[in-house]
């Protein structure tokens, strides 16, 4: 686990470290060149806050303190605007887009969450602003859940409602709970959990669907038409199937409940079964409401979050076949997604396992997957 974080970081690390401007570069070729310097994406910068964290962890190295430290403060110097919320995109230093993105914001919370974990007591004040930032404008107590998307002023709330964001909230929550004891964040965790993996599933057989409208029933043909949208991709997602099964193992670890080891086997059973290439290896991305096939690509993300998930049911259990998937899938991601020569991890591959281009990190990439795939299971094994 250690020594591919370490290829990992190695790869983005020093060239990442932006001195001009602050925070980090993060659109990187395959051979580690950059392609694009002025690029800033929210969750980029999150993300590379987080790796940083996790690793100066992991390896007791200042530098990456260091450069976790650079990265917060960006967050909270640039990010960060006078409406209290982050923006999503800077050109530069200039605002590109001020969205108010949930999604975001999940990670500005792991980003704090984590960097205070590792040291970083400066992270403590932010990290509390933000629970209440997020309590104040996107969560709804009514649902017990968070909404997507509110315009730049807070005013206009998007009508649209998912599941990915609250996925990653509950990950952030969990995270917060670690770094600071507080029951709320494990509870706010918990209740996420819940609504997502079993009372919206409830709507389609137990199975986690992405999109749906503002009262919470299943939008069946959301993005019909745009299956590949980088964010609100059309159809189920096996990879956050495989995702949820990881932050509910965790999840349980810190407050059990009678429902979250089952969910998680459900959630990891049928992502293999349905979504696993029996003949070229690798993970189809999506499928449909009948389980036919609707993108065949492989993202280096379903992997790294199905290894994670694979290796915590097999010390949960103890059951061979979980160990199984998670050889196969280590193994795989080896042989076609890790970049033996440079270090890093190709982002997307054809279903005959071949890139499409030499783009490694486009802006919001990092390698936080696998990162943090790599990162809960040294913890534990």
């Amino acid at each position: 686990m250690s020594e591919q974080v370490q290829q990992i970081v190695d790869f983005y690390y020093p060239d990442c470290i932006d001195n001009e401007l602050g925070g980090y570069i993060n659109q990187f070729r395959d051979d580690g060149s950059i392609f694009d310097d002025q690029t800033k994406h929210l969750v980029g910068t999150c993300r590379f806050v987080y790796v940083f964290a996790m690793a100066s962890t992991m390896f007791d190295k200042p530098e990456y303190l260091e450069a976790a430290r650079h990265g917060a403060k960006f967050l909270t110097e640039h990010h960060r605007q006078s409406t209290g919320g982050y923006a999503w995109l800077l050109d530069g230093l200039e605002v590109a887009d001020s969205t108010n993105h949930c999604y975001g914001h999940a990670f500005v919370l792991l980003a704090f969450a984590t960097a205070l974990k590792a040291g970083i007591s400066e992270a403590a004040q932010p990290l509390a602003e933000t629970f209440d930032l997020l309590n104040e404008h996107f969560w709804r107590s009514d649902d017990e859940l968070y909404v997507d998307e509110i315009s730049p002023d807070w005013s206009v709330t998007d009508p649209y409602r998912g599941q990915n964001a609250n996925m990653h909230m509950c990950e952030a929550m969990i995270a917060a709970y670690e770094a600071t004891g507080e029951r709320k964040y494990i509870d706010r965790a918990t209740t996420l959990a819940k609504r997502v993996c079993i009372d919206l599933a409830s709507q389609s057989e137990g199975m986690i669907w992405e999109h749906y409208s503002e009262n919470w029933t299943i939008d069946w043909n959301y993005n019909l038409d745009d299956p590949k949208n980088l964010f609100r991709p059309y159809g189920y997602l096996v990879g956050h199937w495989t995702e949820w099964t990881k932050l509910l193992l965790i999840l349980e670890e810190h407050n059990p409940q009678y429902w979250m080891l089952p969910q998680a086997q459900k959630l990891f059973d049928a992502s293999v079964k349905q979504g696993w290439d029996n003949e070229n290896g690798g993970f189809n991305y999506s499928i449909g409401t009948t389980s036919e096939i609707i993108d065949t690509d492989r993202y280096y993300w379903v992997l790294s979050e199905t290894i994670a998930a694979a290796g915590l049911l097999a010390k949960r259990t103890g059951n061979e076949l979980y160990w199984d998937w998670y050889e196969r899938t280590w193994q795989w991601s080896l042989d076609n997604l890790v970049d033996q020569k440079h270090g890093g991890w190709y982002r997307i591959l054809s279903s005959s396992n071949k890139r499409y281009d030499d783009i490694k990190s486009p802006a919001s990439k990092t390698d936080y997957h696998p990162a943090a795939a790599c990162w809960e299971l040294f913890k534990r094994f």
